[in-house]
């Protein structure tokens, strides 16, 4: 029996990296280049963010200029995401191991860790504040307005034109396959929209299918047009400023989620609220939003919040930073088999151990990672 596990580990291992990279959407699309030696849970990985720097005149002098003023930040990954999915495997699934076939059991296991890291993934559009289109509404029902408003976006964020990408929920998908633009080869430039189904490389976008778009459910920021929700009357905030004094009308309460996406009048910037928060009808309270305003305010100003949508993503590969790293192999004195493995093409890390129980064989999939939305201007939602 032994050799047999040492013999069944590899084999069952670079069939679930192979099954992993074909169902995890996101971490193929991301910015995953931040090394990958082993690592223990708890780990923190700085990501450089670059700071704008300004041209200036040249003038020659014996030294020259000091190039001050730059301050480059960082944002720190906590490697606090390890995820098992364990499983048993009875002689007959072993003996499809060896014949190259992966069982039910362990495909599912890889399907519950490629689930999570997608879905991990995908939650972080909660500090993007950007949004298109119209929360309610499946986007590309009838153009690609949708598609380049967020291409717009983009730009005027400055992203860069290369590695942009939309992930899509099944709905905008199906809405986007039924535009001439994306079928008709003399439009898009191929036929694999209508003979394939896909998408590809269209408005300067990587287009993806991934089932596991989220829909944010949003909070209500209360009050009518009679007696609005407003910025606290005379409560002057700077730029820079993240917590935003309100007062809500005397007709409904105020209830926002992480997530929301805020307007206020007379700044055209949108803000991503940073945490729930709930303020009676006619009371004043506090909201915390991410980034900070762009543009000071003088009091007064009325407040209102984008509803329910669904969260299609248009973003750079940037925007998002994912650590992905080996748990070392360990296997001195403990008895059971563990062996590590990263996959070439995803660059993707799995760990497989297997352990004796009572009268079974126990056998599972561990994987370390952390994430986060360190460039929230190079991301946008585009609502259904």
């Amino acid at each position: 029996m032994p050799n047999d596990l040492s013999a069944v580990t590899p084999k069952l291992l670079a069939q679930g990296l192979l099954a992993l990279r074909e169902t995890c959407v996101m971490p193929r699309l991301v910015n995953s280049d931040y090394g990958h030696t082993a690592a223990s849970r708890g780990a923190v990985i700085d990501v450089p963010v670059p700071s704008a720097i300004a041209s200036t005149p040249v003038n020659p002098a014996n030294t020259a200029p000091d190039p001050a003023n730059l301050t480059p930040s960082s944002v720190a990954i906590t490697m606090d995401q390890w995820r098992e999915a364990p499983f048993t495997l009875s002689d007959k699934d072993l003996a499809n191991v060896f014949d190259g076939v992966i069982p039910m059991q362990a495909s599912e296991a890889i399907k519950a860790l490629a689930n999570y890291v997608d879905a991990y993934l995908l939650g972080l559009y909660t500090g993007c504040p950007y949004l298109v289109g119209e929360p309610g509404l499946t986007p590309f029902g009838t153009s690609v307005a949708e598609a380049t408003a967020a291409r717009k976006m983009l730009n005027n964020n400055l992203a860069p034109l290369q590695d942009r990408r939309m992930v899509i929920d099944s709905d905008a998908e199906a809405s986007a396959l039924g535009l001439r633009a994306f079928q008709d080869a003399s439009f898009s430039g191929d036929a694999s929209a209508i003979n394939e189904g896909q998408i590809n490389r269209k408005l300067g976008f990587d287009w993806f299918l991934d089932q596991n778009v989220p829909t944010h459910m949003a909070g209500t920021v209360g009050g009518t047009e009679a007696s609005p929700t407003t910025i606290g009357s005379g409560m002057a905030h700077a730029v820079g400023e993240t917590s935003l004094s309100v007062t809500v009308g005397a007709d409904n309460g105020l209830s926002l989620k992480r997530g929301d996406v805020l307007t206020i009048a007379g700044d055209s910037s949108p803000y991503a609220v940073a945490q729930d928060v709930t303020i009676a009808a006619d009371e004043s309270g506090v909201v915390s939003i991410l980034g900070g305003l762009k543009k000071p305010l003088a009091g007064d100003e009325a407040v209102s919040a984008a509803g329910d949508h669904v969260v299609n993503l248009a973003f750079h590969r940037d925007a998002i930073a994912f650590a992905n790293r080996p748990l070392a192999d360990n296997t001195e004195g403990l008895g059971n088999l563990v062996q590590t493995a990263t996959d070439a093409v995803s660059g993707l890390s799995l760990r497989l151990e297997i352990s004796r129980e009572y009268k079974r064989t126990r056998y599972s999939f561990d994987i370390l990672f952390g994430a986060a939305l360190v460039r929230p201007e190079l991301a946008c939602r585009v609502a259904g």
